[in-house]
């Protein structure tokens, strides 16, 4: 196999979490441009349909579903209409996640809940109802969405939001544990770690607080969405098919520092 051959995503199917915008959107138009297939999911069932009728212009088959990642029930829904539409699931992306603004001493449990509701349990979900159908064709990759957050702490007057960091160091844990429980299965399970990327989540801050944050960033730049497509098309394919249990920031250098 050439190296052209090896990120060719031609007849795979991916399911995209949260896939109808920002930064899940381009993940899924990566894949849909390496050739696969596309299901998008969200609690925006009309945001997945546009995102998925304008993807089908590349080509490729797509499938848009609601679904609130902390309904099991919602999760199976949509992995059983993946498979009675396409008969397989290759790569799965947990990109759903919210997030929750706080100091740490008055954080409501309303908030951490919640964020931990989507952040870590939903991605569980996902990840355990979609294995499932990957065990049973023993192969498939799955690609966690982590965040540098989740790998160094983040002053208050930057960001104030301790569950959103927690959970996304969860997501670490889970992923390499969960890579090597499922290796037998010739699963691979692994991470990427956006640094700064404009989002509706993240557009305050870096509005806010652009000069602090570009001056920790050796690149001196945040990310634009397109550069995420090729870690996850590298995820999702041939190209890593002895890449396991890895965390790949993609994060202008911020780690670096």
């Amino acid at each position: 196999m050439n190296g052209r051959e090896m990120f060719d995503l031609k007849g795979k199917v991916a399911i995209v979490t949260g896939g109808g915008r920002g930064i899940g959107l381009k993940m899924a138009e990566g894949l849909a441009e390496a050739g696969a297939n596309i299901v998008l999911c969200s609690r925006k069932a009309q945001a997945c349909q546009k995102a998925a009728e304008d993807l089908a212009r590349l080509g490729v088959k797509t499938l848009a579903q609601g679904c609130d990642v902390k309904s099991a029930k919602e999760i199976q829904a949509v992995v059983d209409e993946t498979l009675r539409t396409f008969d397989r699931l290759d790569i799965l992306v947990n990109n759903s996640g919210t997030n929750w603004g706080a100091a740490p001493e008055e954080y409501p449990l309303e908030g951490w809940q919640k964020v931990m509701d989507t952040n870590i349990n939903g991605l569980f979900l996902f990840s355990q109802i979609a294995g499932r159908a990957m065990i049973r064709q023993k192969s498939g990759s799955i690609i966690n969405i982590t965040s540098i957050m989740g790998i160094v702490g983040t002053e208050a007057e930057v960001a104030d939001a301790i569950a959103y960091s927690a959970s996304k160091g969860a997501v670490i844990a889970f992923t390499k544990d969960l890579a090597a429980k499922w290796a037998k299965y010739n699963i691979r399970v692994n991470a990427i770690a956006p640094g700064w990327f404009p989002t509706d989540m993240t557009h305050w801050v870096l509005d806010h607080h652009r000069d602090r944050i570009i001056h920790h960033i050796p690149m001196r730049r945040y990310g634009e969405g397109e550069e995420l497509k090729g870690a996850a098309v590298f995820l999702g394919s041939q190209a890593s098919t002895y890449v396991t249990g890895v965390i790949l920031p993609v994060d202008g250098g911020y780690l670096t520092i």
